[in-house]
């Protein structure tokens, strides 16, 4: 169901205009707003069908495959943007362009004359047996000069979506966001904003990001590793929002040359990189290299000052081997706490279901009842605690109404940041308010966009068996634990919950099915509740019937 206007596009469009002018007017230059005054003194017919062009797919559009009721006269639309020259039926047109624009059977008709033009053939192989003699981009009316039909390349598609960037404060999130809004689907958390909340500071800002994004296209269309190193390295900024955007860039590129077995090349960018894990992939490509001197005193330095659980985790994994390759003695492993484990050999269902469903069925008592809940209850349980720490409006946290969560939410220093907020939040639970705290705030904030709430998993019934049974204690130590590496915690916890309602206590589940085995963020998980004394428990599951 749309919105009741039928305009509800182009609205939503000039508001996004109206906030960038409103809010960015220092970084906008003379064609910016140049296009912004002329694309206000534009009729609405023309304004509704650039937007339209800009939200589909392009740059070329027919006029025939244009047809929206609200825009009746289509190349009378066209005309005022083709004299603006925000549209263009003369631009020059690739062979792929006019293959992507037109049907097999109209490209029969073009290439009429070309054996490989008949209709038994692959539009792909037409393609390709064409490029040799087809290689220089001609206009359109050049490709079919009988034809008739309006035809248009748009000639603002980067500046639009540069003005999209300065909305959104990134590249990934599109003007649907207002209609998803407007209809009622995601509705989001209010934050106010000053000029400090701002994406960009300066243009420079915004042509950094827009270089990083190239150099990401880039990466994937297997440019080569110099190149994109030296286009990384040319886009450092004093922005720390942007250079942790390029340090995440010098880790794929890092990756990449992981996965191509260049560990020369991998070395070097792993060395300009300090993004999260960058680290401990440059102790294991130093390892690949045999320079076991070098990879043991990076490690070394893990070891005083790990930057997470996960490189403690992988260091002392590899340790081991780096003192096997320098001829060390290698000190026996202290032994992991011991998790409780319960097998159980189950009927196989008769309609295909996964294995923590089946789990969850049989474990499940009226006296104990057992929830399938994962990650949602324990990071619900926290984002509702914590909301205003997560919705603080620090600068370079939030930029638009259209924000699930900060921007920051995986940065190192997210906590950091944010410290006093959490803190006064987490005090709650040294007190018997946060109960109340966390059931008023999941009434309040229902369905409003979070980066921790799971508003689908969440009942009243869950959520007070869970308060009941789960010690403020035990919930303080799970929600520490996430504050540590908020990327890299949210993640691993058990599947399931039961609960002893009568005797308020409760205990978390991991279900492993035949083959399954527990991976690195479960494992982490695992072992930190038996150390703290939580109640934990892996189940490994078979199938009555099959072979051991």
């Amino acid at each position: 169901m749309l919105p009741p206007h039928r305009y509800y596009y182009l609205h939503n469009f000039q508001r996004a205009l109206a906030w960038i002018s409103d809010r960015y007017a220092d970084l906008l230059d003379a064609d910016d707003r140049r296009f912004l005054a002329d694309f206000a003194a534009l009729p609405q017919a023309p304004q509704a069908l650039l937007v339209r062009m800009l939200m589909r797919r392009g740059p070329w559009f027919r006029a025939s495959r244009l047809v929206y009721d609200e825009i009746p006269g289509v190349e009378e639309a066209a005309a005022p943007l083709q004299a603006l020259g925000w549209l263009d039926a003369r631009a020059p047109m690739t062979l792929d362009e006019l293959f992507g624009l037109l049907t097999k059977p109209e490209l029969c008709r073009v290439f009429a004359s070309h054996a490989v033009a008949r209709p038994a053939a692959r539009k792909a192989d037409m393609l390709e047996a064409l490029r040799g003699e087809f290689s220089d981009a001609r206009p359109y009316g050049c490709w079919r000069p009988d034809c008739a039909e309006g035809v248009w390349r748009v000639m603002v598609g980067e500046r639009c979506e540069r003005l999209r960037l300065m909305f959104f404060g990134n590249l990934h999130q599109d003007w649907s966001e207002f209609v998803l809004a407007d209809l009622g689907v995601f509705q989001y958390e209010a934050v106010p904003f000053d000029a400090a909340s701002r994406a960009f500071q300066t243009r420079e800002d915004v042509d950094c990001y827009l270089a990083l994004h190239a150099c990401r296209q880039a990466l994937d269309e297997g440019a080569a590793v110099d190149e994109l190193l030296r286009a990384a390295q040319a886009c450092a900024s004093g922005n720390a929002w942007l250079e942790k955007r390029r340090a995440k860039v010098l880790l794929r590129i890092g990756q990449a040359c992981e996965r191509a077995q260049d560990w020369e090349a991998a070395q070097r960018v792993y060395a300009c990189c300090d993004y999260p894990g960058a680290r401990h992939r440059r102790i294991r490509v130093y390892e690949r290299m045999q320079r076991f001197e070098d990879a043991m005193a990076l490690a070394l330095q893990a070891c005083s000052a790990p930057e997470s659980d996960e490189e403690s985790q992988r260091v002392a994994r590899m340790l081991p081997r780096l003192r096997r390759g320098l001829g060390l003695d290698v000190p026996a492993r202290a032994a992991a706490p011991a998790v409780p484990r319960t097998d159980l050999a189950l009927a196989r269902p008769a309609l295909p279901a996964s294995v923590e469903y089946v789990a969850r069925d049989h474990l499940h008592h009226d006296d104990a009842p057992v929830h399938y809940v994962e990650n949602a209850l324990i990071n619900s349980l926290f984002g509702l605690l914590c909301w205003p720490a997560v919705f603080a409006p620090l600068p370079g946290a939030f930029f638009h109404p259209f924000q699930r969560g900060p921007a920051d939410l995986d940065a190192p220093d997210f906590y950091a940041r944010r410290r006093a907020h959490f803190e006064d939040c987490l005090a709650l639970l040294d007190t018997s308010a946060y109960r109340d705290v966390i059931l008023r705030r999941y009434a309040d904030k229902s369905n409003r966009q979070s980066p921790f709430v799971f508003w689908g998993a969440l009942s009243e019934t869950l959520l007070a068996q869970a308060l009941d049974c789960v010690p403020a204690a035990h919930l303080k130590l799970f929600f520490t634990r996430m504050l540590r590496d908020v990327k890299g915690n949210r993640t691993g916890l058990p599947d399931l919950v039961r609960f002893w309602p009568a005797e308020r206590r409760y205990e978390l589940i991991e279900v492993k099915g035949p083959g399954d085995k527990l991976q690195d963020n479960q494992i982490r998980w695992l072992q930190y509740c038996v150390a703290h004394g939580m109640p934990v428990r892996v189940c490994h599951v078979s199938w009555q019937g099959d072979a051991a």
